[in-house]
């Protein structure tokens, strides 16, 4: 039977040839990602808005930058931040304050009399200048005995005693507080080490504790045998120990005695006030034997909790609040103690302090600080400056973009400043030299001979 030449021939999809339609199919329907140019006017291809919300009921908005818009902003951020941060950086400057580092005290100071304390570790703030180059400080330690529940403390404790002068009148309020730098309270482990149910009171067992977030100080042994620390975790157990005295204004003039304290709370009212509500007594269903004392405590508690020497209150202890408040950087400042209804006369004080809390350990400082305070808050002139510095930078940027403006005026939208436009002119014929190269650098038609 003879083959009908008008049939079709079958195709084979692996055979060359299809390969080669394929291709040249492909290559067909490849589109060039240059912009497209019609005798070398640019075409420019806006994002088309989506349909849902580019309607006549709801259009787009579009906001055109140009100079009459920009310029105007950038003087009106310098001219409200730059009062802003003046008004700030004045009211810093309003806080009256002296810092003395006693870091090096039970070590450094003298033990007969008082020394002059290093100028480096005397940071002053007054209304007047020429009070705070006046201050001076003087320091003096001395080994003493003290003793909890009858019996003392291995070795003694150093009193460090600071002589310090108030040129002028301070407060009220006075707040009294402790710095630290180096510690990381930050550290998120330590943050997350306690208990809040051991905290607040409500009674707890040893399985409760173990293996809680207060690992490795949950139990003060290992296995079953150990008893639930009471405050558990790393934060209760590094508490800061100093103990502070109030101010003593020496040799008062004019007054009952020669000496007169300037007495500061240092129990009440310096814990934020929703603290409080966090913390309770220890549980009433619970006896002291079943806990033990923090590693860090044991010199304040060396029999353990007893009737005697009970564990602290929680719920009144606001040194403790203030302590478990994590700070957010490694130097950071804490308050002990206030005096929020009378003013600090001028004069010398001393202060005493029992030096507990060791800091060689983390390689940090420890200072006291005495401080006023403002409607801004303490002493911190960053903010001001931050605010000054941003409203100075944007009035420089729009002196200079106005100069600009003025010197070398550009006209908004012209497409003869795209790069694009101006590569593709080296690569014309010969002949097409000048007018399309013109043409692609401009932008616009240049007509051709009749």
């Amino acid at each position: 039977m003879a083959r009908d030449n008008d049939a079709p021939e079958l195709g084979h999809t692996d055979s060359i040839s299809s390969n080669e339609n394929d291709n040249s199919k492909a290559n067909d329907k490849k589109k060039s990602k240059r912009p497209a140019t019609a005798q070398g006017m640019a075409v420019s291809r806006l994002p088309r808005p989506h349909p849902s919300t580019a309607s006549p009921a709801n259009p787009t908005a579009r906001p055109i930058l140009t100079p009459k818009t920009v310029l105007p902003l950038f003087f009106l951020i310098g001219i409200i931040f730059a009062p802003i941060g003046g008004a700030l950086l004045y009211a810093s400057a309003q806080v009256q304050m002296i810092q003395l580092d006693y870091t090096k005290c039970s070590a450094d100071a003298p033990t007969d009399a008082f020394g002059t304390l290093p100028s480096d570790k005397i940071d002053t703030q007054f209304k007047s200048s020429s009070n705070s180059s006046k201050v001076s400080a003087m320091w003096k330690r001395e080994n003493i005995s003290v003793s909890y529940d009858g019996v003392a403390v291995p070795g003694g404790v150093y009193k460090c005693s600071l002589q310090f002068d108030i040129p002028e009148t301070m407060g009220p309020p006075v707040l009294f507080y402790y710095h630290l730098t180096n510690f990381y309270q930050n550290h998120r482990r330590y943050v997350n080490s306690f208990v809040d149910s051991q905290l607040s009171g409500k009674t707890f067992t040893q399985g409760s504790i173990k293996d809680s977030d207060c690992d490795p100080l949950d139990l003060d042994g290992d296995g079953d045998n150990g008893k639930p620390y009471y405050p558990c975790g790393l934060i209760a157990n590094s508490l800061f120990n100093d103990t502070f005295s109030s101010p003593v204004l020496l040799n008062v003039q004019g007054g009952s005695s020669n000496n007169e304290t300037y007495v500061m709370q240092n129990s009440t009212n310096i814990a934020w006030s929703s603290d409080k509500a966090l913390y309770g007594k220890f549980p009433e269903s619970m006896s002291y034997d079943e806990v033990a004392v923090p590693p860090n405590w044991v010199h304040r508690f060396p029999n353990g909790y007893t009737d005697s020497n009970p564990p602290p209150d929680l719920s009144t202890d606001e040194a403790f609040m203030v302590w478990m408040r994590t700070a957010g950087l490694p130097t950071f400042s804490k308050l002990a103690q206030r005096n929020d209804t009378t003013a600090m006369s001028a004069g010398t004080y001393q202060v005493d302090i029992l030096d507990f809390f060791p800091v060689a350990t983390f390689h940090g400082t420890k200072s006291i600080i005495l401080s006023t305070r403002t409607v801004m808050g303490g002493r911190n002139p960053f903010l001001g400056i931050a605010y000054i510095v941003v409203g100075g930078i944007c009035i420089l940027l729009g002196v200079v973009f106005l100069v600009t403006h003025i010197v070398h005026p550009r006209k908004l939208g012209d497409h003869t400043y795209l790069s694009w436009n101006n590569q593709p002119a080296a690569r014309q014929p010969a002949g097409a030299a000048v007018g399309g190269a013109a043409s692609m650098a401009s932008g616009r038609d240049i007509p051709g001979p009749a």
